[in-house]
């Protein structure tokens, strides 16, 4: 999908939807996607993620990609006939107690509701992503390869599981394990290890066997199974065990797994195909993020070589000093603060770019609605909103610079 014009126009935002109505996927199906990419539990605390509103049961067709829930996004929306909106910045950010139709807020959620349009927030769990997240996005729209995280969470806590079922059942099982969360491992699901033996019972006389009779001995064909499960959902997949297992008592056991290196984390650390002048990086910046009216800002010295570089989309102020500790020769960001920036400049570090809040997070949108049509295969359109949702809307060039009270007429 290619980066919106940036000249602003909108043309058919939905144009690859289909002329034929898609069978749809039910919304909790999509969200369960969506959060099987962008982990909730990568979340800061703080943040505010998941589902806002639409019902878990609808159908969903066709799906919209946009950075802020607005009302020129949700007009979009309404006039594209989506059934859901994924945006990356949460519409009820701070905690509220209602949303009544003449708050700005609130006439969002209502006009949303009677549209029958859901609203899905991916934000700082969609920063933290190991993979497709909006680090990866800015990273390759920039050029920059071989990234890493700038500053890696800790990897989820997982044990194997081990269960013992009836080969008949085990792929049924596997489907059920698989929906409460285990056997995932990096991108791939439903990971599942089987082998094939003869497992031995005598059932007692107040059992209720599945197979077998009271005070027989058994033989029954079985396949051990084994699947990853992260800890946090342990639960979860325990009560599956039990309701899809055909035994009254199934055998089972976890086992602690040693701790695995993650991609997942804030920002991201590369470097670029060859060598570049700053004042070359902050054009290729221009060039391949949306337009906005602040444009591109540059602290350092424009013909400085640039071959190693970090990105941290949205407000990565809090990674500057990430950024020098690992070498790099830029750091592009957002929202960066005068004082800060100062003194960096008074050290040896990294050059810092400075680009709109909304354009460092917008590569996301394609990447994001591309996993999505992928995972969901071809029962559900997607499209990334033409809506530019910056809210700057001028920038009013001054003449060239100099030095204070200098003299800059030509």
């Amino acid at each position: 999908m290619a980066l919106p014009a940036h000249d602003g126009a909108i043309s058919d935002p939905m144009a690859t939807v289909r002329e034929l109505p898609l069978p749809g996927a039910p919304l909790a199906e999509v969200v369960a996607a969506l959060e099987a990419r962008y982990d909730p539990a990568l979340a800061e605390d703080w943040d505010a993620v998941g589902l806002v509103c639409g019902d878990p049961a609808e159908a969903v067709r066709s799906v919209l990609f946009a950075v802020d829930p607005t009302a020129a996004v949700v007009d979009e929306a309404i006039e594209s006939g989506v059934d859901l909106v994924v945006t990356h910045h949460p519409l009820l950010l701070t905690p509220v107690h209602g949303v009544p139709a003449d708050d700005p807020k609130g006439a969002i959620v209502h006009r949303l509701i009677r549209a029958g349009i859901g609203l899905f927030v991916a934000h700082t769990n969609a920063d933290r992503a190991a993979d497709h997240g909006v680090n990866d996005a800015l990273a390759a729209a920039l050029g920059v390869g071989g990234t890493v995280p700038l500053e890696s969470v800790a990897a989820p806590l997982t044990d194997t599981l081990v269960v013992f079922s009836p080969v008949q059942d085990s792929d049924r099982l596997v489907d059920a394990l698989s929906a409460a969360g285990a056997g995932v491992i990096g991108d791939y699901t439903r990971c599942a290890w089987q082998t094939t033996g003869t497992g031995t019972f005598i059932p007692g006389d107040e059992t209720h066997p599945a197979i077998g009779s009271h005070g027989t001995l058994e033989r029954v064909p079985e396949t051990r199974l084994e699947m990853v499960v992260p800890r946090a959902q342990r639960e979860e997949v325990v009560r599956a065990l039990h309701e899809w297992h055909p035994y009254e008592d199934p055998g089972y056991a976890f086992f602690e797994n040693s701790s695995t290196p993650t991609r997942a984390g804030l920002g991201r650390l590369g470097t670029l195909n060859h060598p570049i002048t700053l004042r070359e990086f902050a054009e290729r910046a221009a060039a391949v993020l949306p337009a906005t009216a602040a444009g591109v800002r540059v602290a350092g010295d424009p013909d400085r070589l640039v071959r190693t570089v970090a990105v941290c989309g949205g407000s990565g102020g809090s990674l500057m000093a990430a950024a020098a500790a690992a070498g790099a020769d830029v750091f592009l960001t957002s929202d960066l603060k005068h004082h800060p920036v100062s003194e960096a400049m008074e050290v040896a570090g990294p050059a810092l770019c400075e680009v709109a809040h909304y354009a460092s997070e917008w590569p996301w949108l394609p990447v994001a609605a591309d996993v999505l049509h992928r995972d969901l295969g071809a029962r559900v359109d997607v499209a990334v909103s033409r809506r530019r949702t910056d809210p700057w809307t001028l920038h009013v060039p001054q003449a060239a610079y100099a030095e204070v009270g200098g003299s800059s007429a030509g």
